[in-house]
C-alpha cells in the first residue's frame, strides 16, 4: 500500500463537517480541517483539527509544504472572503490542486420582497426606510456597522455574544442553526419583527427566517456574497468533492 494521501480541508462550515466525515473514512487518506478559531465551542468534524490562522498566503504556502499535503479543499463560509483568496495563491504557488466547496446561494421566489445590498454598510444604510424592528442575522463580527442607527430596534443572532459597538436598541440571542420555519415564525410574530437582514450564505439550514419572512410579509435585505478568486475549481457539495479527489490522487472507486 502506498504512502497516505494528506488533505486539508479549510472548514467551519456543515458541508466542511460532512467532507471530512467521508473523507477520513476512506483509506489511505488523512484528512485535516483548519478552522479559523472565530467561533468559542465549534462542532469538530472527524479526522485532524487545527484551530486558529495561518498568517496569510505565505503562511498557509508554508504549511502545506511542511505539512505535505497533497490536496486542498476551501470549504470555508461563502463570505470568508479573505481566506479563499489566500488559499488560491497559496495552492498556486505549492501547485496543490485546489477546490472550492460553495453552496448555491439563494434565490427570491412568489411572494418575496428582497432588497438587493452588496455590502453590511448598503443594508444598514437601507432599514430606515424600510423598518423599525430589524431581525439580523449577518453575525456578530460585522454588528458595528449597524450602530448608529438608535432609532431602531434590533433582534440580533448570533453562535457568541456579540461585543461592542453595537445599536443602544438591541436584544440578543445565542443560538445556532438549523432552525425551522415554526421557530422563526414565532421569532418575527413574538418580537413584532418588521424587516429582516441576512447574507446570502445559501443551504438549508438558515433558510427557514426566509420562508418565515415571506409568509408574514415583511421586506428582507440580503447581502450578496463577496467575488470569489477567479479561475478555481469549485462543487457544490461533499459528494462532488469526493469524486473530485478520486480523480485528482487517484483514489480507488475514481
Amino acid at each position: 500500500m502506498g504512502a497516505e494521501r494528506h488533505i486539508l480541508i479549510l472548514g467551519g462550515t456543515t458541508e466542511a463537517r460532512r467532507l471530512a466525515g467521508e473523507l477520513d473514512a476512506l483509506p489511505g487518506l488523512r484528512v485535516t480541517t483548519s478552522l479559523a478559531g472565530r467561533v468559542a465551542q465549534p462542532r469538530l468534524p472527524a479526522g485532524q483539527v487545527r484551530i486558529g490562522g495561518f498568517g496569510g498566503p505565505s503562511g498557509l504556502a508554508r504549511w502545506l509544504r511542511e505539512q505535505q499535503v497533497d490536496a486542498l479543499i476551501d470549504a470555508t463560509h461563502p463570505f470568508a472572503g479573505t481566506i479563499s483568496f489566500n488559499a488560491a495563491q497559496a495552492a498556486a504557488e505549492v501547485h496543490v490542486p485546489l477546490l472550492a466547496v460553495r453552496r448555491p446561494g439563494w434565490v427570491a421566489g412568489p411572494g418575496d420582497d428582497w432588497h438587493d445590498a452588496g455590502s453590511l454598510e448598503e443594508a444598514a444604510a437601507a432599514l430606515p426606510a424600510l423598518g423599525e424592528r430589524v431581525f439580523l442575522t449577518t453575525g456578530r463580527m460585522g454588528l458595528a456597522t449597524f450602530a448608529h442607527l438608535d432609532g431602531l430596534w434590533f433582534l440580533v443572532r448570533s453562535v457568541d455574544a456579540p461585543e461592542p459597538p453595537a445599536p443602544p436598541r438591541m436584544e440578543v440571542l445565542l443560538d445556532r442553526g438549523p432552525f425551522t420555519v415554526e421557530a422563526e415564525r414565532e421569532l418575527i410574530r413574538r418580537h413584532r419583527i418588521d424587516v429582516l437582514v441576512t447574507k446570502d450564505s445559501g443551504a438549508a439550514a438558515t433558510a427557514a427566517k426566509l420562508t418565515a419572512a415571506r409568509e408574514a410579509g415583511i421586506p428582507v435585505v440580503v447581502v450578496r456574497r463577496p467575488p470569489a478568486p477567479p479561475g478555481v475549481t469549485t462543487a457544490c457539495g461533499p459528494a462532488d468533492a469526493v469524486r473530485w479527489l478520486r480523480r485528482h490522487l487517484a483514489l480507488p472507486g475514481a
